[in-house]
């Protein structure tokens, strides 16, 4: 069996940990650093997997899959370096950061595995995107789409377009909430109480995540389903469109887009 570690415990090596279980890997497979003692303790209790720290966590695993924020990275590649050995795969959750940067501060030869997950993998219902680095084989692709289907769906790009994906499907929820949030807020305007509004919303929004995976139409053919001529819908969408709501959308994402350039240059050098 392949042995992990998952360097950094917050909610998405959490969530990969977990879904790693529901999956069926033994908690024996499975090893997690964690700085505050109380998390790990927590963590411990709830899925029976052991707490070590960073040195004997990159010597024992065989994957170490690496769920830090980008602003931490750069100690914890100064505390790994020198310890983890050669072949093992590295696997960087972390948003905005190039295999570039962690094959060129690892020992050479390194495979790195980049990944841009979201957080639905709280609930088995993940987006996660690959892209192999310059050392990744195709096995070690195959074994990463494994480990994290257990956990949502997966799809291979070229580390290209991972900004764009980080923009897209990695910060894509939060704009999902966004809408849902104002949607509430004239559910509530307009004299409906909140607990039932979000009833409402959230279904709708369920139903329509379903209909959108499931269903043979493009979004544009379910929308004009629900638009009948002289209609309330098309009355709504004509006020959508008045306030600009899709090109702010698409102004949004190229943002984000922009931002997780800005994390990868962060950690760039003269030598890069």
């Amino acid at each position: 069996m392949t042995n992990i570690a998952v360097l950094g415990a917050g909610k998405i090596g959490e969530a990969l940990l977990s879904g790693l279980i529901k999956a069926g890997r033994s908690p024996a497979d499975l090893m997690f650093t964690e700085r505050f003692p109380t998390r790990a303790e927590e963590l411990v209790k709830t899925y029976g997997i052991t707490h070590v720290d960073v040195s004997t966590a990159v010597q024992r695993a065989d994957v170490v899959v690496i769920a830090v924020k980008p602003q931490d990275i750069e100690p914890l590649l100064d505390e790994i370096a020198p310890k983890i050995p050669n072949g093992r795969l590295v696997v960087s959750l972390c948003a905005g950061l190039p295999t570039q940067l962690f094959e060129r501060r690892l020992p050479e030869g390194t495979a790195v595995v980049r990944v841009m997950p979201n957080t639905p993998m709280l609930v088995g219902e993940a987006m996660s995107v690959i892209s192999g680095g310059v050392h990744a084989e195709e096995h070690h692709l195959d074994l990463v789409e494994d480990l994290l289907g257990s956990v949502g769906k997966v799809a291979r790009v070229p580390e290209t377009q991972q900004d764009a994906v980080t923009a897209l499907s990695g910060s894509g929820p939060a704009y999902f909430y966004y809408l849902v949030e104002a949607m509430i807020d004239a559910g509530i305007l307009l004299g409906i109480p909140r607990e039932k509004a979000a009833d409402l919303i959230v279904q709708s929004a369920v139903g329509a995540a379903a209909m959108l995976r499931e269903g043979d139409g493009h979004p544009v053919m379910l929308r004009e389903a629900v638009t009948s001529p002289a209609g309330t819908t098309i009355s709504g969408l004509r006020e959508l469109e008045k306030h600009g709501v899709r090109a702010a959308l698409i102004d949004a994402i190229e943002a984000a887009r922009d931002r997780s350039v800005e994390l990868g240059k962060a950690h760039e050098t003269d030598e890069d």
